[in-house]
């Protein structure tokens, strides 16, 4: 039972004391979550060794978490309404932290990837309600800046998330990489009292959506990956997108007459809102191009070292860092059209000349550029959040917070698939150069998609 100090719903935000611990709760809730998506990618070879698992096998360490988190994020946000987005939450806190234990006193592949399922459930009762949340715990003058810090909290994850990793393996086992979730979580649910109740919808929860969904979801995403890896699966691989455009149909015509569906049709028609989730999934596509590449480049075409890889790519998060609190101020003041549109041509721009790269290029070379990609996506990501979450009413908030992170789970996962594919055809300089040129023409989609919310048409009953 989610503890409450005060049971009164504020339909504009919550008092500023509170409001600090509530943000707490979430930046706790959103370091977990995002840490453990990465620093399980540094430790993978060690597990590998220790547990006796091939690298094709340990891979589901990485892959079950995410999968889970990917196929449940609309089901939970749909529950979110229903039952109330701080009692998710608060479940997802001690389910993570449950799973952690299990994580760290795992001594075998299959004892670990089970865990790992139950993680990716808490991780996702985290990341499907977390905007919907902030929504109600700053005013609404005032909402960017709450986006804005979750982006900070995203950025400051990511980049430290394999510092972090290496910096556990070198002194203890790989156990302790879960293992310290575990009070981490504990902190966050004695502190999420703070979280702020909200009025529930009295609809029920459409189970028979839900399974649709994890199965459109799930196969879609499947499927990708295994494309990404050639045609050597072919039939799996139609076998898979055949699942996902059956059942994804067949969820589509389902939640077309339903008043608060669970795939938000209903705010997909906004123009606003449709036109965000695109921006969302094209940037985010280009982004995973650029980072799920670049360290190859810089290691097998620029012989750079381990060390030195992780310092060529640290200026991109840490542009991030200054600019995604920023983006969120302005984004109270400014059209999310304009700021995204911006921030995506000097995204695109950075990455353009990250594939235009001297042959031998310096550490300086690379690090404006970096800083220049980083910039960009910083100044476009907080913007455009915050336009998906005050384009729909505030009874389907949670509906709008699950295509958030749908959204981006979905342009990172095409974006893996495309680097494995482009891969696949050419490797080396060329291979790299491939993928972050079409990065920058992804960027440049961005940026018109984002310029046309400027238009009447495009801002449709909200001009955010």
């Amino acid at each position: 039972m989610l503890p409450q100090r005060d049971k009164t719903i504020h339909p504009d935000g919550v008092p500023p004391a509170r409001r600090f611990m509530a943000m707490l709760t979430i930046g706790l809730g959103i370091t977990m979550a995002v840490l453990d998506g990465s620093v399980a990618n540094i430790a993978l070879p060690t597990i590998a060794r220790e547990l006796g698992s091939t690298p094709a096998q340990s891979i589901w360490v990485v892959n079950a978490y995410q999968l889970v988190i990917v196929v449940s994020l609309l089901a939970l946000s749909s529950l979110g309404e229903i039952i109330g987005y701080a009692r998710i939450y608060y479940v997802g806190l001690v389910i993570f932290g449950v799973a952690s234990f299990a994580c760290a006193v795992s001594d075998s592949l299959t004892a670990l990837v089970i865990a790992r399922v139950l993680q990716g459930v808490g991780a996702s009762c985290i990341m499907s309600v977390n905007a919907a949340l902030v929504r109600f715990i700053y005013p609404r003058a005032m909402l960017g800046r709450g986006i804005g810090f979750i982006a900070l909290v995203v950025a400051m994850a990511a980049a430290s998330g394999p510092t972090i990793a290496a910096g556990i393996l070198s002194v203890a086992s790989w156990h302790w990489i879960f293992a310290i979730n575990v009070p981490i979580s504990i902190v966050a649910v004695a502190v999420a009292g703070a979280l702020p109740l909200t009025a529930r919808s009295s609809h029920k929860f459409d189970w028979q959506s839900a399974l649709l969904s994890v199965l459109a979801f799930g196969s879609f995403v499947i499927g990708v990956e295994q494309l990404g890896h050639g045609f050597q699966n072919i039939v799996w691989v139609v076998a898979c997108f055949a699942l996902a455009l059956v059942s994804g149909t067949l969820l589509v015509r389902r939640q077309l007459n339903r008043s608060a569906p669970l795939l938000p049709v209903d705010l997909l028609r906004i123009p606003v809102f449709a036109l965000s989730i695109l921006t969302s999934v094209s940037s985010f596509c280009a982004q995973t191009l650029a980072f799920v590449s670049l360290p190859f480049f810089f290691q097998g075409v620029l012989q750079r070292g381990e060390v030195e890889t992780g310092l060529l790519m640290t200026p991109w998060p840490l542009a991030l860092v200054f600019v995604a609190p920023l983006a969120g101020r302005l984004a109270d003041r400014y059209p999310a059209g304009l700021l995204g549109g911006i921030g995506l041509a000097v995204f695109a721009g950075g990455l353009a000349s990250l594939a235009m790269l001297p042959a031998d290029p310096t550490s300086l070379d690379i690090a404006w550029r970096m800083l220049m990609a980083g910039a960009g996506f910083g100044l476009f990501q907080s913007p455009n959040n915050r336009t998906m979450l005050a384009a729909a009413p505030p009874e389907r908030t949670g509906g709008a917070s699950g295509m958030l992170g749908t959204a981006r789970l979905t342009g990172q996962t095409l974006g893996a698939a495309l680097v494995a594919m482009i891969f696949n055809l050419a490797g080396g300089a060329e291979g790299s150069q491939m993928t972050l040129t079409l990065a920058a023409g992804l960027a440049l989609l961005g940026m018109v998609l984002s310029l046309i919310r400027l238009t009447p048409r495009g801002k449709g009953p909200v001009s955010a």
